[in-house]
């Protein structure tokens, strides 16, 4: 079992009471998860952790993090009392970073996250061991968690910081303090919360705010606040670094030739010129990817090795995985993009719709959320996009009606009062030879349509 923590390093990270010794090999908080040796951490949320001790502990626990006596027959020899733990796991996480030896990298921005984030993962572990978020762990939970999985011996790590509303970037940077700061774009995603793009690129760059002294800010040369970003970034001692296709950009995507399955891009560097074979389609990947090696160029490395490490990156569940699915008399081609939505991503998915060889190319979309009173407009804005590319077009959720109207009779493939409704009636629309991108915030729910396109077996 690799040591991950002592009893000791628990006790004093988080001025908890532990009379147990031992050394724990991983960190939980879902006992379904639970693997031999963690620690089990009992946060509430839609159900009180501390409801499942007994149960993680059966799974193997060697220890649960609690801040009251839980119910169920316990072994209380295992039980690091805290004061609280959510603040017990941000001090855990606090004390992994405080400890690390790996280069931190931190990421944000309204989209390309994930992405930019799994990317620098593959990138990365071309030079050595690297830890990265797990899923989307980006927030008050998941960036402290990420850091209290941070292998004492990893060589770099990568996390990723998300926000739905103003003043939760800079908390999570301060956390991090990362070596580099990325910042993959300025978009339009949770204006419902924050009011404005300005109050947008504001929040975003908080990252600025904990990056490392004589650290560097990468930011997006395609935005029109990069001069208060750059104004920020070099105010706080930082170098800066630029990402995009606008010329100028330290990093920047001069050519890029789609395919179906992936894409060439080529970037130039500070005056390198690289090419990138990319297993992932869609010219966003290779944005993304401008990102990913000015991180690299930043950290003193190779960017010729990491543009090789990734041909080996290819999208995941809910961002872009393709599958082939049975359909009634054949088979079509699925791209789930259904984890979450903006209008920047949904243009970013049809883009990769359209470079698919299919008899007809079907567009399913799910509301884009949290957009305040520009929810409206910004649906109906992608009908544009939309009556070029798609030959159906089916929708679910009351804002995704604007789309829906704003679309010539022939492309209504129908509008369902929610995710479930469509699912029901979808796989019946589906021919052979379809390309079926599923699309949509993460409380619309396409992850239904895409558990009852998948259900019966795959072709690939």
């Amino acid at each position: 079992m690799t040591a991950l923590w002592t009893s000791a390093e628990l006790r004093a990270a988080t001025n908890g009471a532990l009379a147990a010794d031992g050394t724990i090999s991983g960190v939980s908080i879902d006992s379904r998860s639970v693997t031999p040796g963690d620690l089990f951490i009992a946060l509430r949320d839609q159900r009180d952790g501390h409801d499942f001790v007994a149960d993680a502990l059966a799974r193997g626990a060697l220890l649960a993090m609690v801040d009251h006596t839980p119910p169920g027959a316990v072994d209380t020899a295992k039980l690091l009392r805290v004061a609280n733990t959510l603040a017990g796991l941000t001090a855990l996480g606090a004390a992994g970073r405080a400890r690390a030896l790996a280069r931190v990298v931190g990421v944000t921005g309204s989209v390309g996250k994930t992405t930019t984030k799994e990317m620098l993962r593959v990138a990365f572990s071309a030079f050595g061991a690297t830890h990265a978020s797990a899923a989307s762990h980006n927030n008050h939970w998941g960036v402290p968690l990420t850091l209290a999985r941070l292998p004492r011996d990893a060589a770099f790590a990568v996390i990723e910081m998300g926000m739905n509303n103003r003043g939760e970037i800079a908390p999570l940077s301060r956390l991090s303090r990362p070596d580099i700061g990325i910042i993959t774009s300025i978009g339009t995603a949770h204006i419902g919360q924050l009011g404005s793009q300005a109050a947008i690129a504001a929040e975003k760059g908080d990252i600025i705010s904990g990056i490392a002294p004589g650290g560097t800010a990468i930011l997006p040369a395609d935005s029109a606040f990069l001069p208060e970003l750059m104004a920020r970034a070099r105010g706080a001692g930082l170098h800066v670094m630029t990402h995009g296709e606008a010329e100028g950009a330290d990093a920047r995507l001069v050519a890029y030739q789609a395919s179906a399955t992936g894409g060439v891009a080529e970037i130039t560097l500070d005056g390198q010129c690289l090419t990138l074979h990319l297993a992932a389609p869609g010219r966003h990947v290779a944005q993304n990817a401008c990102a990913v090696l000015a991180a690299v160029k930043a950290l003193g490395l190779a960017p010729d090795i990491a543009a090789h490490a990734l041909r080996d990156f290819t999208a995941g569940a809910g961002r872009g995985a393709m599958h082939r699915i049975r359909v009634a008399g054949g088979d079509a081609l699925l791209i789930d993009d259904s984890y979450n939505a903006s209008v920047a991503s949904v243009c970013a998915g049809l883009a990769v719709l359209a470079a698919q060889p299919a008899k007809r190319r079907i567009f399913v979309f799910g509301d884009m959320l949290e957009l305040g009173t520009e929810g409206p407009a910004q649906h109906a804005a992608l009908a544009e996009d939309a009556r070029k590319i798609c030959d159906l077009v089916f929708c679910c959720g009351p804002l995704s009606r604007h789309l829906f109207q704003a679309l010539p009779a022939a492309q209504r493939g129908g509008h369902f009062p929610d995710s479930s409704a469509l699912a029901a009636a979808l796989p019946a629309a589906l021919k052979p030879g379809d390309a079926v991108l599923v699309k949509g915030s993460l409380g619309s729910r396409m992850s239904v349509i895409i558990k009852e396109l998948t259900a019966g077996e795959q072709v690939s």
